[in-house]
């Protein structure tokens, strides 16, 4: 079997941008090399043309590319030739490529397509209660109507995504993200700094940052030794215009919290680890996801974790049993469950070791890239 994925991102020095729909198609890229299957990845929007052999996967760099008039249309007609070019040089079996502004909206491919639910401009428009420009809406619908068959990444995701498209339910598999879980080993679990409170994502409105800013004022009242470290790169915000949405949340912290706040910034992947270790508790008030990679890389390294209450998180978290459901609006929900970790030791390892216990059961890669293999065959075969 050869798979081939459509994708913006990608992990790897070379491609100039990395999330986390990049960290769990890389996941389930390598995991499916180690199973005796070929994959090749796409990777859209680059500052160049290459290809490059990383880890058994073949990576195409294809270049961003403008023209004078309808670049949206002339652009996806482009990596239509150049990927169906490939399909029949190297025999790719499928495609799989994200919902997110319906790249594949006018492509025709000579190979089943698959689209992945890693979240579509109308699905966060949906959980954000915004107005979704109407173009974008356009060429989603036309994407996911030329698909074969669909995987959401919950259950919750599959089925709003369904509700906004009128798809039918029949033909989405939910099949989690994995992660290589090898590679999420936390040894000491007793060894972090104490009353530290992490978020790891973008720092953007619909994540619930400036929610959390609200949250951290609280806590500082409460216990003057917390602090709050935030990694992820900055964006403007769309309700404001403003070109920084942590200026935002700077002009929301009172004088006493900005004193216990570090913002890293965006930093390489392969140092986030050690911060999640280092973590207290980690904390992810999103409003708007499908799954959420970083809620299950911190629940793997055993660590408590606050976690919004909507949807998708419900099938992550078992509220009080392997980390605490609150939903982003109540503040001092918020600051109680944080309150309640930073001052039971014995309850955060509790909750912690429950995580891991979770991850296990539910978000290994070994096993789900069977599951991905088993409907690619489905989809192949029908």
């Amino acid at each position: 079997m050869h798979i081939g994925f459509i994708t913006p991102e990608y992990p790897h020095p070379e491609v100039s941008h990395a999330a986390g729909i990049a960290t769990s198609i890389k996941n389930l890229a390598t995991s499916l090399v180690r199973q005796g299957v070929k994959v090749t990845v796409f990777v859209y929007h680059q500052s160049k043309d290459a290809v490059i052999e990383s880890e058994g996967v073949t990576l195409h760099l294809i270049k961003k590319r403008s023209y004078k008039f309808l670049t949206w249309y002339r652009y996806r007609k482009l990596l239509s030739t150049y990927i169906n070019t490939v399909i029949s040089k190297d025999q790719i079996d499928l495609i799989e490529a994200p919902d997110w502004t319906g790249i594949t909206a006018f492509m025709q491919f000579k190979v089943p397509l698959v689209i992945r639910f890693h979240g579509s401009d109308a699905y966060f428009c949906r959980l954000e209660g915004r107005q979704q420009k109407f173009k974008n809406f356009v060429f989603e619908k036309l994407a996911l109507q030329k698909a074969k068959a669909y995987i959401a990444p919950t259950t919750f995701a599959g089925e709003e995504t369904a509700k906004i498209f009128g798809l039918n339910r029949n033909n989405i598999e939910t099949i989690h993200y994995g992660l290589e879980l090898d590679r999420f080993v936390n040894a000491h679990p007793k060894q972090f700094q104490p009353k530290t409170l992490l978020y790891i994502g973008t720092i953007i409105r619909k994540k619930g940052v400036l929610e959390l800013a609200e949250v951290f004022n609280r806590l500082i009242d409460k216990d003057p030794n917390a602090q709050l470290l935030l990694i992820g790169g900055d964006s403007g915000d769309i309700k404001t215009g403003s070109s920084s949405t942590y200026a935002l949340m700077q002009s929301l912290f009172s004088e006493k919290a900005k004193a216990k706040v570090n913002y890293l910034g965006k930093i390489p992947y392969s140092e986030v680890q050690t911060h999640i270790k280092n973590a207290h508790v980690c904390t992810f008030p999103s409003f708007a996801e499908t799954l959420g990679m970083v809620t299950i890389e911190s629940m793997a390294l055993q660590k408590p974790v606050v976690n919004t209450s909507i949807g998708w998180a419900q099938e992550l978290i078992v509220n009080g049993v392997n980390g605490y459901l609150v939903h982003p609006t109540d503040i001092d929900g918020y600051v109680t469950a944080i309150l309640k970790l930073f001052n039971d030791q014995k309850l955060c390892l509790q909750i912690g070791k429950a995580a891991r216990v979770k991850t296990e059961r539910t978000f290994d890669i070994e096993t789900l890239v069977q599951q991905n293999i088993d409907y690619y065959t489905s989809v192949i075969n029908s």
